[in-house]
């Protein structure tokens, strides 16, 4: 662990992405003031008091997103503020709409806002149950096919390189602006014949049908101009698995059809 940093919050410290930042905030050093509805909710956060420093340098609050100054508590006396907290998406949701009024509260109020845009996050889940991008891996992963569909071409990240993204740019006082935090982009069929070969004991469809979609790369040389670099899309599938089979999502890889180590796929 490196020394000890200040004081940091981080807003629905329980979600998917958000229990890894507040995992890699612990073991970086700071204080963390992390967002909950229910702070007596043992299941739901056993998870967050078993992280490495969690007993010294974590505090869960009570907050609710949509309670107006249900924050204000959690966040005085912090240095930065981590939001991932989201409520509960309506169809009418528009998260470019929610970002321009970041912007435009932050510019007004000379607050110093950095956003990381994160593609579709990959990884092991903290949290004991499963939340909606995790349940679609599992789904894919037993060979179903529906939501991912219509996906189609789309972009791929680590959900450590997202938490790992999140510090770097709140440590580096010259980050500014939007960030886009992903490693591998790959058509759906792409990701079905890498699936297939790397774990031949899964389900996993042969192909997709074709959408249609066009052919697009993202353009990530900001945030590797801060020195980052992402994991493979074999590191994320690896440790994504490991951690279904764990938790009993998924059965063990069958003795003989363990996951193949092939090259990086070339991008």
């Amino acid at each position: 662990m490196n020394g000890e940093k200040g004081k940091v919050c981080v807003t629905g410290a329980s979600g998917f992405l958000a229990s890894w930042l507040v995992k890699r905030l612990l073991l970086a050093g700071y204080h963390v003031i992390g967002t909950v509805r229910d702070p007596g909710n043992e299941r739901k956060l056993a998870h967050l008091w078993k992280l490495e420093g969690a007993k010294e340098r974590l505090q869960l609050v009570r907050a609710e997103l949509l309670e107006e100054g249900s924050f204000d508590e959690a966040i005085i006396g912090c240095q930065g503020v981590f939001h991932t907290a989201s409520p509960v998406m309506k169809p009418s949701f528009d998260p470019e709409a929610s970002e321009k009024a970041a912007w435009e509260f932050c510019n007004e109020n000379k607050i110093d806002l950095v956003t990381v845009l994160p593609t579709f996050v990959i990884g092991p889940c903290l949290p004991p149950d499963l939340c909606s991008t995790a349940s679609d891996v599992l789904g894919l992963l037993k060979g179903e096919t529906k939501q991912f569909q219509w996906h189609g071409r789309m972009g791929y990240v680590h959900i450590d390189d997202v938490a790992l993204c999140h510090i770097l740019v709140y440590e580096n006082e010259a980050a500014n602006g939007r960030y886009l935090c992903n490693s591998t982009v790959m058509d759906n069929n792409e990701l079905a014949s890498f699936l297939s070969l790397r774990y031949p004991s899964l389900s996993v469809p042969k192909r997709f049908e074709e959408d249609g979609r066009p052919y697009y790369e993202f353009n990530t040389s900001k945030i590797k101009s801060l020195g980052f670099n992402f994991r493979p899309i074999e590191d994320m599938f690896d440790d994504c698995i490991e951690s279904l089979v764990e938790q009993g999502h998924l059965p063990p890889l069958q003795r003989g059809h363990q996951r193949l180590r092939a090259s990086p796929i070339a991008i």
